[in-house]
C-alpha cells in the first residue's frame, strides 16, 4: 500500500471564482511562515492553533477585500490570552504575536482555551485595514468589531461577514505545528450563479475537515471540492514571514520617550538602550551619542514607531 505523502511546502493565497454557482473563494496555506511566526516564542498549542488560524484569517482577507497597506487580526482580553494579533501586507508579507498574562506559566495559573466563548465579556476581536495614501486619495483606515459568540475564530468571521456585507459566507481556519490554512468563500452581490449554486457549494465545502485542508496542497482542495464547478483562478500570491521593523522605527520610538526617559535606558542597558522586537527578534542597540543624535535631529520627520497597533 503507497503511504499518500505530504504536498511540498507552500506559502500562498489563491483566488477562484465559481462562475455557475455565483461564488467567489480564497484559499490559503502557510507552511514557512507560520514555523517562522510560531518559532518566537514556546506558546501552548491553544495559542499557537489560535494564532496560526489568525495569521490564515488575515491573509485570507487580504485577499477578499481592496487592501493597499495591511489587514490585521487582533484579539484583546484581560484573560490567560491577554493579545493575539496577526497581519498581512498588500504585498503578502506575514507577522503574528500573542501575549499572554504574566502569571500564565505559574503553578495553578488559568490554561488559555481556544473557546473564544471563555474569554470574557470584555474581550475584543477587530478586523483593521489601513491603506496608504495613494494617487492622490487620503489614507484610509477601518476597523470592524467581530461578535465573540461563537467557539472558534472561523464562526465568529463567518457571522462578522454575513452582518457587515449582507452576503452568505462559509469560512474554515486550521492550524497544527506545521501548517496554518484557511478557505473563504462568498456568494457573489446580485443575482449571480444559479439558483442552486450557494447550496451545492455549501454542501460541498461541509465535507471538508480541517486536517484534510491542512493535508492537501491548495490546488489539490480546491479541485477535490469543486471540479465539477470548472472553478477559474483569479490569481495567487506568494506570502511569507517579515517584519516591518526598522531601526528608523525604533528611533522615533526613543524619542517619543523624551530625552530623560531615552538617556535613563542607555544607563539601565550598560551604556546602550536595546530595544528587541518581538514579532521578528531584531535586537537593536543605541550608545549614549546615538541617542543624543537622536535628539539634535528630533525636528526631523522620523517614521512612526513598530508595534501592535
Amino acid at each position: 500500500m503507497t503511504q499518500a505523502r505530504a504536498p511540498a511546502p507552500s506559502d500562498l493565497q489563491l483566488r477562484f471564482l465559481l462562475p455557475s454557482a455565483g461564488v467567489r473563494g480564497v484559499l490559503v496555506q502557510l507552511d514557512q511562515t507560520w514555523r517562522a511566526m510560531a518559532a518566537r516564542a514556546a506558546y501552548p498549542p491553544a495559542v499557537a492553533e489560535l494564532l496560526g488560524e489568525a495569521a490564515a484569517a488575515a491573509a485570507l482577507f487580504t485577499g477578499h477585500a481592496k487592501v493597499d497597506g495591511r489587514l490585521s487580526v487582533q484579539l484583546r482580553s484581560h484573560g490567560a490570552l491577554r493579545t493575539l494579533f496577526a497581519e498581512c501586507t498588500a504585498a503578502g508579507t506575514l507577522r503574528g504575536i500573542a501575549r499572554l498574562q504574566e502569571d500564565a506559566s505559574e503553578p495553578g495559573a488559568a490554561t488559555p482555551s481556544r473557546d473564544l466563548r471563555s474569554l470574557g465579556n470584555d474581550a475584543v476581536l477587530a478586523i483593521t485595514i489601513e491603506n496608504p495614501a495613494l494617487g492622490g486619495r487620503e489614507p484610509m483606515r477601518y476597523q470592524g468589531l467581530v461578535e465573540l459568540d461563537a467557539d472558534n475564530l472561523g464562526e465568529a468571521f463567518e457571522g462578522y461577514f454575513r452582518q457587515s456585507e449582507q452576503l452568505p459566507t462559509r469560512l474554515l481556519l486550521a492550524c497544527d505545528g506545521a501548517r496554518a490554512a484557511g478557505l473563504m468563500l462568498q456568494k457573489l452581490p446580485g443575482d449571480g450563479g444559479d439558483d442552486d449554486g450557494w447550496n451545492r457549494v455549501g454542501a460541498l465545502f461541509e465535507t471538508l475537515g480541517s486536517a484534510e485542508l491542512l493535508a492537501l496542497a491548495p490546488a489539490d482542495t480546491i479541485h477535490r471540492l469543486f471540479h465539477e464547478e470548472s472553478p477559474h483562478a483569479m490569481g495567487g500570491k506568494p506570502l511569507r514571514f517579515a517584519c516591518s521593523c526598522s531601526r528608523e522605527r525604533v528611533a522615533a520610538m526613543l524619542v517619543s520617550l523624551g530625552i530623560g526617559e531615552a538617556e535613563a535606558a542607555v544607563a539601565a542597558g550598560d551604556g546602550e538602550a536595546r530595544v528587541l522586537c518581538e514579532f521578528c527578534g531584531h535586537d537593536y542597540r543605541f550608545d549614549a551619542e546615538a541617542v543624543a543624535s537622536l535628539f539634535r535631529g528630533a525636528g526631523a520627520a522620523l517614521p512612526a514607531a513598530p508595534g501592535i497597533q
